[in-house]
């Protein structure tokens, strides 16, 4: 295997006193089941894929159920946790916050602290909380100091407010429709226009935006008269940064190529709710995928990166040697 080389924006941290309480707190409602994970499985993961460093968050569905002061002290652990990960090896992970939403004043309180105090990467969010996507107004407050803070914000589906149809589980559709609801409405209700300096990605390429994007923006004023025009909408689509995680088909790569090129296309695996195997798959497909470039697959697998976390670059890719292992924990 080559030098790890990639920066993985979606990879996932499971705290273990977290997988502890999850069950006595109404479990994952997809029915997702914990999987096992430690700092050191996830370095010996990265290193099998060529990834340098691995962008940790908490998935879904994160700390919401847990009551309002419960949930801000295990979002406080959580970011306890990962940022001491960070600060023992800075080269080989990275922290998005995890924020106690739907509690807007507790999420602005943790903000501050995770990146004054804890200098996080960035932060999580879900694209819904109890059915309330993140267009909706009751969110405005939270963007706003996003924006104002040029946060990178990554946004991860969860289970959306639909019943799991029989024998499809919720994560293999549903969470790539939960992030395209969130998406569309972000554009529609105008957050991405009004707050530019939130960076915000979007887990598994966007859900179904890159393939349905002209659906939406030539409909839009069908069902809302206030719409911008559909080349607008098109625009404020191209704002979203997007990841591979489970993604890097050539289907999927060659919509999101076309509908926004690969300058704002990050790697991602989403290890380890995407088993190893499974996830070296997808690596596998974005790397034989011939509809790109030598310098489109270095953007994708570091570069685009590299403008949202400056921390992480280095002069040139030749510079990134294996790292060395050493505890983690």
């Amino acid at each position: 295997m080559s030098a790890p080389h990639r920066i993985d924006v979606h990879q996932h941290v499971v705290p273990p006193f977290y997988a502890k309480a999850m069950p006595t707190h109404g479990g994952d409602p997809s029915g997702t089941v914990i999987p096992q994970w430690s700092p050191e499985s996830a370095i010996d993961f990265m290193d099998s894929q060529a990834i340098a460093t691995g962008i940790l968050s908490l998935t879904a569905p994160s700390v919401v159920r847990w009551d309002k002061s419960e949930r801000r002290k295990m979002a406080r652990r959580v970011n306890e946790y990962t940022a001491d990960l960070v600060a023992k090896r800075p080269d080989r992970f990275g922290n998005f916050a995890t924020l106690p939403v739907p509690d807007v004043d507790g999420a602005l309180r943790e903000l501050e602290h995770a990146l004054n105090t804890q200098q996080a990467d960035g932060v999580i969010l879900l694209a819904n909380y109890a059915g309330k996507y993140l267009g909706d107004a009751a969110f405005e407050p939270l963007w706003a100091e996003l924006d104002r803070r040029q946060a990178v914000v990554f946004v991860h589906p969860g289970q959306p407010p639909l019943p799991i149809a029989a024998g499809v589980a919720g994560p293999l559709v549903d969470y790539p429709f939960d992030t395209t609801r969130t998406a569309v409405q972000l554009v529609l209700n105008g957050i991405v226009d009004r707050y530019p300096g939130a960076r915000i990605i979007l887990a598994h390429a966007g859900g179904f935006l890159p393939y349905a994007s002209h659906r939406f923006a030539e409909l839009a004023r069908v069902f809302r008269p206030d719409a911008a025009d559909p080349t607008d909408i098109l625009a404020s689509f191209l704002r979203f940064y997007f990841d591979t995680a489970l993604s890097s088909g050539p289907a999927a790569l060659t919509s999101l190529k076309a509908s926004s090129g690969s300058g704002r296309v990050l790697f991602g695996s989403d290890f380890p709710y995407a088993p190893a195997d499974v996830a070296a798959s997808f690596s596998a497909k974005l790397d034989a995928y011939d509809g790109q470039t030598a310098s489109q697959r270095k953007a994708i697998s570091h570069c685009n990166a590299w403008t949202l976390f400056p921390r992480l670059a280095v002069s040139d890719t030749s510079d990134v040697g294996l790292r060395s292992n050493g505890p983690v924990s």
